[in-house]
């Protein structure tokens, strides 16, 4: 399939008011598509499924799925250029009032107090920008987002049930592959200010430290051999985050189980998990529906071949099927609803935080989102 034929029959179907889900991997030229036959809304039951998931902040909601076996699975090797902006000082016509400056930061004054009488480590708060946008094109979105963000999960979901997302997130959930296992501990944050050199504070190192140690303490009943790198400094788009790579060997296939333990991890909401999450939904005063849960390939067999010699046709027929699930956490994200680009953005409270960077970084945050949507 060419890349033409490809967008075609993603817009076809979107068109239609079919469910689906078009995505690219990190670092990837692949653009994939699973385009489900019917509108039916299927969930996830236990997570021994075949399909894409797509998961909401709050467990306690149903993650939706597209079947595998009730879908068509397309793809294509695309080529992008680049023309937007690198502008990091995009200035937009957004609706953050002065109402909304004051909401936050009071968020976030609320958040350190409670961090100081001692009812929980960190927490990680956010808030959600309405954009106006003159039409609905979300097909070209999608593929500003994969020009512009090619070391990122990107992707383009709908449900005529639930909504159209879009998002390019630099954060892997979970990367399984039989039975071997990886994660990344993602957390700090700090602006791209053209220099090589990126000095973290006390509160970024500490955060990411937090992160870290809460998802290794947390592996050690589910895995064997459990490794750690870093951590080092990485470029997502316009920010640089502090990130260390976790791995292992699963003890056993049950995929729930691992899942149950990473999400909500507390780069995304905080440590002790259920005081933090509890303080959010208590307290953001919106839903964050599916910002901050996760998405992604879940269950799916691929086969490897065991010979790389491809002039070897014999030994190539000796191939090995593994099932993989390669799932994100849906961070620099938007939901298309009612002409109104809506940007989720958040980041993490501790002890040393300060209210008016807090607000500054989720600015940056938006940053994401609003170099496709403002050119």
């Amino acid at each position: 399939m060419i890349q033409k034929e490809l967008f075609i029959a993603i817009e076809t179907h979107y068109n239609s008011q079919r469910p689906f889900v078009a995505y690219r991997k990190p670092n990837n030229s692949f653009v994939q598509a699973i385009l489900q036959k019917d509108h039916a809304l299927h969930t996830v039951n236990d997570f021994t499924e075949s399909g894409f998931v797509f998961s909401p902040f709050d467990s306690k909601n149903d993650a939706i799925l597209f079947p595998l076996d009730q879908s068509i699975s397309i793809n294509c090797d695309c080529v992008f250029s680049s023309e937007i902006s690198n502008n990091t000082n995009l200035k937009s016509n957004s609706e953050t009032s002065q109402n909304t400056y004051d909401q936050h930061l009071e968020l976030v004054q609320k958040g350190i107090r409670a961090i100081t009488n001692g009812t929980f480590e960190k927490v990680v708060l956010s808030r959600v920008e309405g954009l106006p946008i003159s039409e609905e094109n979300p097909i070209q979105l999608f593929q500003s987002l994969l020009s512009v963000y090619p070391t990122a999960f990107v992707y383009l979901w709908y449900h005529p049930d639930i909504g159209l997302w879009l998002g390019a997130t630099p954060e892997t959930l979970l990367n399984i592959e039989g039975l071997r296992f990886k994660t990344m501990s993602l957390a700090g944050t700090k602006k791209h200010n053209d220099t090589s050199e990126t000095a973290w504070g006390t509160k970024e190192i500490n955060e990411q430290q937090i992160v870290t140690d809460y998802i290794v303490n947390n592996l050690q009943g589910v895995l064997n051999n459990i490794n750690v790198t870093g951590p080092n400094t990485v470029k997502a788009g316009q920010l640089f985050h502090l990130q260390s790579k976790i791995s292992g060997i699963l003890k056993s296939g049950i995929l729930k189980s691992v899942v149950e333990t990473l999400h909500p991890t507390p780069a995304i909401c905080g440590l002790p998990k259920a005081e933090a999450k509890n303080f959010i939904l208590n307290n953001e005063k919106y839903n964050r529906e599916f910002y901050t849960g996760f998405l992604g390939e879940l269950n799916i067999k691929t086969s490897k071949s065991r010979n790389t010699n491809r002039r070897n046709v014999e030994n190539n027929a000796y191939s090995s099927i593994k099932t993989t699930s390669e799932l994100f956490v849906n961070l620099r994200c938007m939901q298309i609803k009612n002409k109104h680009a809506l940007i989720y953005v958040g980041g993490g409270i501790t002890k040393d935080s300060d209210p008016q960077l807090e607000w500054e970084e989720t600015v940056n945050k938006t940053q994401t989102m609003m170099r496709v949507l403002l050119n």
